[in-house]
């Protein structure tokens, strides 16, 4: 924060609670803003599924995205899949500024323009730790698996998905959490 918005009566406050920061942001002493980000209850690096058998969320998958295709450039079709997915997410139905689906759009624009592949960003780079950046999460569902591919397939010019991509791992997540 600057020093000109502390002097104007600007102000956000991040609490956090087990499992989850809230942020406030207020002006002039009204609150402007709230949302919640979810913390990782181990570190972020560990991808292990814990034992108590808790289902796995978008945003898990959404990682897992980044282990099975991470080398992947981001494309349209990645980029409309991970707006789905944070879509499904979240509860929200416009793009989260800073979000993954912001990330991932930026990144498939720039990807159209480039011309070499090392000059690509790729799908780990912007799903390394998509759980962190979501502000809401829930649980994988078969409804939320078709959503996330028909996003993806609308968006490829050849009507796919990638076998490993976004719809993929959506899909493997809603499997597993509907055979628990």
């Amino acid at each position: 924060m600057s020093d000109n918005a502390g002097d104007s009566g600007v102000s956000i406050t991040a609490t956090d609670l087990p499992g989850k920061r809230i942020i406030v942001e207020s002006v002039g002493g009204q609150v402007v803003d709230e949302y919640s980000q979810r913390l990782p209850l181990a570190p972020p690096s560990t991808m292990e599924q814990e034992v108590s058998g808790g289902a796995i969320t978008i945003g898990e998958a959404l990682q897992a995205t980044a282990l099975t295709a991470g080398q992947k450039p981001v494309d349209r079709s990645d980029a409309a899949a991970i707006q789905a997915a944070e879509v499904r997410a979240t509860g929200r139905t416009n793009v989260l500024p800073g979000g993954v689906a912001a990330a991932a759009q930026s990144a498939a624009t720039h990807n159209a323009r480039a011309t070499r592949d090392e000059d690509k960003t790729k799908l780990g780079e912007i799903l390394s730790d998509a759980s962190l950046k979501l502000p809401s999460d829930k649980p994988a569902t078969s409804r939320d698996a078709e959503g996330v591919m028909g996003a993806e397939m609308r968006n490829n010019p050849y009507l796919t998905t990638h076998p490993t991509g976004v719809a993929a791992s959506v899909a493997a997540a809603a499997r597993l959490n509907h055979n628990k």
